[in-house]
């Protein structure tokens, strides 16, 4: 297949969805591709580095997308003209029948999903790759959320006043600060490890009591909520959303162990749903002055009641950072883990060099959301059902 690499449009992306070293990979399988110019810069890699690799390099945006079978983006395409090639939305741009692979938000407007199938694209998001061992080398979740788990702690150790490890100085002793790490899944768990290399005292919650073995592995503190593991925990690993009763007691749980805190990350989501609101504003009132929250799940609403996604607050003299798209922040390892969950992905697709559809392989039903001109994501059809039938609800009210 013609494999297609364009520049990524999104302001402050600064990924790519595929990186040199894993081109001959791809070439070996039969396929060929193609980069567009400077897609890579942003990222660290250049132009001669994919031309040494076997890809061919490409002026514009229009070129590459009219001659690719499949394209690989991080971000979703745009709906809209985002100014590229020909005043062109990215989606119009790609060919009918084409694959499209990315992080395409599922549970984003679901509009995106119904355009590309009238144009008969194969969409295939990365963000559902079951959590299986088969599917292990393709959970780009999971490589993202491992740096915005790791640079989470940098950014809370910047906007703290104050050393995160002991120190024993002829002024005296510092003692070392003290984290508190909301939600033990990839991202908190390497925000755990992290914390802990630079000297903090760590404690983690987390609903799943499965992960406690994890956590303590990571030198970290396990405060646990009381709740089974059919409870708190999908079929998928994921966290399944609490009772009212168990919600109240985590709250108060957390209410206590934050007012100890220096730091906060919170890492928490629910996959489809907006995030838990874990941390109250009575809990940001009773912490610490100069003490630090990093909300992670700012993009899906935060688990902060006073995070502004997207910003920096400060509220009773606690700091609140809620980044977005956290992962770009370290754009050369973050594509480099990334390209490589593509790149097996594509193995399963295309062994061959050509497209093998198997809808009834269980990771390539999971991860596709349109193909054959339908829309094969049930929550994607349900949202679209539901948007349908308001609008003509108000159409004849």
């Amino acid at each position: 297949m013609q494999i297609g690499v364009p520049r990524e449009t999104l302001p402050g992306e600064s990924r790519v969805a595929l990186t040199p070293d894993v081109v001959p990979q791809l070439v070996r399988l039969g396929h060929s591709v193609m980069v567009e110019r400077e897609a890579g810069d942003r990222a660290g890699f250049t132009d001669d580095a994919y031309r040494a690799s076997q890809a061919q390099i490409v002026d514009d945006p229009a070129t590459l997308y009219a001659a690719a079978e499949m394209i690989l983006k991080i971000q979703r395409p745009s709906i809209a003209d985002a100014g590229n090639s020909g005043g062109r939305a990215e989606l119009e741009q790609i060919n009918e029948g084409a694959v499209l692979i990315g992080l395409l938000q599922p549970a984003a407007d679901p509009e995106f999903f119904r355009r590309a199938a009238a144009r008969r694209i194969t969409a295939l998001s990365m963000e559902l790759v079951p959590r299986t061992t088969r599917a292990q080398m393709m959970d780009a979740l999971s490589s993202q959320s491992t740096v915005a788990g790791y640079k989470a702690v940098l950014i809370a150790a910047n906007a703290l006043p104050k050393f995160f490890p002991m120190l024993m100085t002829a002024a005296g002793t510092v003692r070392p600060a003290r984290v508190l790490v909301i939600g033990a899944g990839v991202a908190g768990l390497q925000a755990i490890a992290t914390a802990r290399r630079i000297g903090a005292v760590v404690e983690a919650f987390d609903t799943r009591p499965v992960v406690k073995e994890q956590v303590q592995s990571l030198g970290a503190t396990f405060i646990e909520l009381g709740v089974g593991h059919d409870q708190a925990q999908d079929a998928g690993g994921y966290a399944k959303e609490l009772s009212q009763e168990h919600i109240q007691k985590e709250k108060e749980l957390i209410h206590e162990r934050a007012t100890q805190a220096d730091v906060i990350i919170t890492t928490a989501l629910i996959p489809g749903k907006r995030a838990p609101v874990l941390v109250s504003a009575a809990t940001v009132a009773a912490m610490r002055p100069g003490s630090v929250i990093v909300d992670l799940a700012g993009e899906q609403g935060g688990n902060c009641e006073l995070t502004v996604p997207g910003e920096t607050v400060e509220r009773n003299r606690v700091t609140i950072i809620s980044p977005l798209n956290i992962s770009s922040d370290l754009a050369f390892h973050a594509s480099q883990m990334y390209s490589r969950n593509v790149t097996a992905l594509i193995a399963l697709l295309a062994p061959d060099g050509k497209l093998a559809l198997n809808l009834d392989d269980d990771i390539i039903s999971a991860v596709c959301i349109t193909a054959n001109g339908e829309i094969r994501h049930g929550p994607t059809r349900d949202r679209l059902a539901a948007a349908s039938s308001l609008a003509t609800t108000g159409a004849t009210s």
